[in-house]
């Protein structure tokens, strides 16, 4: 046994379960967030049963979706006062999604299974998703068409309901883009004649007429926008023609307008490959979508887009400054004390609490650079500030400089091993330091830099706490970049994956209906980290091959 401890052994066993745990909780963290994450898209069927109020003894019929199941004590659901028999040790209750949130008032309620009748899935009944108030569960009983009752026969209603649907998401889609495509537009340049005559006012450069000249722009806007809003009233008062009448849980008759729904299902009478086909189609509507009800329903293509933007714009400032200053630390710095205090200072600054960098930024970067930059280049916004407001820029430059000390590490180790050979090769032959340095050491370097920039990606994409600060919003209005000038519009404020799951998971009115959405959006953020790291990766490499082939 001595010789066994002596020979390290025990250590390289040790080492190795320590590797393989480690292994099998990410693994095991993965495997729960694709489950949940996934399972979030697919169409739960719908129960129907009668329930039993133990406190009342009332019935009441139950509609909804069964989320999960859960065993409790006996003694412990007698102790909150529920007539449980003395003798039965474990009791099952049952979190179903009711729905109807305005007629119920709460979307989900948990039934005791030793109160409930028998399950049946109806065939008939349908899931509506709303735009506002979440899902709504029935049966399907009539068609309106304005005040008159379409006459159909009982196969006929789904299909012309789903028919009309689909117009009247035609005419909602419309209108969207009217208000955000057009209008904004409109507004945008209605904004831009303003600050244009603004600017024209504090240069006392204002004369009649340039004035008369912006006075004439306006009309011209304001002539576009009344054509505009003209179509988008016609276009409301068509998509409210259309309603269906509903029965819910216990008889009564509700209705509903077809340009309140988003979508609709009858999850029961479905088959496995139209609940593919459902599956595919919500999953592409979830990521191309925008989200409603405070975050908890609808997609999340603002939040996925805001990231990536920030991403690549952080990208862009970061690897530039880092990579000069790891090559002015490694090359030209003379080594003593000074360079030894700003490389613990570098390493320290990996080490700082990324919500310090947040705290920083606010006060820097949107307070004092941006203030600076509206006083100088926009004074005729003031006091609406332009750049000293959190926005886009200012969370990328944040978090650049929070992911510089990792960019600048990794492409000093990536100079340090370059072979001093090549360099004295190089200097023999006839070139100077700088072309020596910057023809045949920095290439060779650039795969360390790549995975700087991949570890720096890796940090940045998930970091929350700083840019609540300096930048990023639960809802923003309008996406970064658009058709106007200059395109890509660095002030404006943007939305993020890990905010988004921060805001569902814990602000959130409604968390059970939050928590398959906070697994569906952390597993989009996983797989967002994941291509923009195989793609550095992928960069990485070529250019490794790259500079090896050219080196042999």
């Amino acid at each position: 046994m001595n010789k066994w401890w002596k020979s390290g052994a025990p250590w390289i066993w040790l080492h190795g379960g320590a590797v393989s745990i480690s292994i099998i909780m990410v693994f095991g963290l993965l495997l729960l967030i694709l489950v949940r994450g996934f399972g979030h898209f697919w169409p739960h069927p719908v129960l129907q049963t009668e329930y039993q109020v133990p406190a009342t003894g009332e019935r009441m019929e139950v509609i909804g979706e069964l989320r999960r199941s859960e065993t409790l004590t006996g003694q412990s659901m007698r102790d909150a006062g529920i007539p449980i028999p003395v003798d039965q040790v474990l009791v099952t209750r049952h979190l179903i999604k009711l729905g109807n949130r305005d007629i119920a008032g709460r979307d989900f309620m948990y039934f005791i299974d030793d109160f409930m009748g028998d399950w049946q899935y109806p065939r008939n009944v349908a899931v509506l998703e709303r735009r506002e108030w979440g899902d709504f569960f029935g049966k399907p009983i009539r068609l309106l068409e304005g005040d008159q009752q379409l006459t159909l026969g009982g196969d006929e209603l789904w299909p012309e309901f789903q028919r009309r649907l689909a117009r009247s998401n035609q005419m909602f889609d419309e209108i969207r883009r009217i208000e955000r495509v057009e209008i904004g537009n409109i507004n945008f340049r209605l904004e831009r004649v303003r600050l244009n005559q603004r600017r024209a006012e504090l240069r006392e450069s204002l004369t009649p007429e340039l004035e008369a000249e912006f006075k004439a722009q306006r009309q011209v806007l304001q002539a576009e926008y009344s054509e505009l809003q003209q179509r988008l009233n016609q276009l409301r008062e068509e998509s409210r023609r259309d309603a269906i009448v509903m029965q819910v849980a216990g008889g009564d008759e509700v209705t509903v307008r077809l340009d309140q729904i988003v979508k609709a299902w009858q999850p029961n009478a479905m088959s496995i490959p139209a609940k593919v086909v459902f599956y595919a189609q919500d999953f592409a509507g979830f990521i191309f979508g925008f989200p409603r009800e405070a975050n908890t329903e609808g997609g999340i293509f603002p939040a996925i887009f805001g990231t990536v933007v920030m991403v690549l714009v952080m990208s862009v400032m970061v690897t530039p400054f880092g990579v000069l200053a790891a090559i002015y630390l490694r090359e030209y710095a003379k080594q003593g004390n000074l360079l030894k205090t700003i490389r613990i200072s570098v390493y320290n600054l990996a080490g700082v609490p990324s919500i310090v960098f947040g705290v920083f930024g606010l006060g820097f970067f949107v307070y004092l650079v941006g203030g600076a930059i509206d006083q100088a280049a926009f004074p005729e916004a003031l006091p609406a500030p332009t750049f000293g407001t959190p926005g886009l820029f200012w969370a990328s430059l944040t978090l650049a400089l929070l992911t510089l000390p990792v960019v600048i590490v990794s492409t000093e180790e990536g100079l340090a091993r370059i072979p001093s050979t090549i360099r004295e090769g190089s200097l023999a032959l006839g070139a100077t330091k700088a072309e020596t340095l910057w023809k045949v050491v920095v290439p060779l370097a650039t795969p360390a830099m790549m995975t700087g920039l991949i570890l720096a990606i890796a940090r940045a994409a998930g970091e929350v706490a700083p840019l609540m600060l300096v930048g990023v919003v639960k809802l923003a209005p309008t996406l970064p970049i658009d058709g106007n000038f200059p395109f890509l519009h660095l002030e404006r404020k943007i939305m993020h994956l890990g905010f988004h799951i921060y805001d569902v998971g814990f602000q959130s009115p409604h968390a059970e209906a939050a928590e398959q959405l906070v697994y569906a959006t952390a597993l989009i953020l996983v797989l967002l980290i994941v291509v923009l790291n195989l793609t550095a990766i992928t960069i990485r490499n070529r250019l490794r091959e790259k500079y090896r082939a050219e080196s042999d």
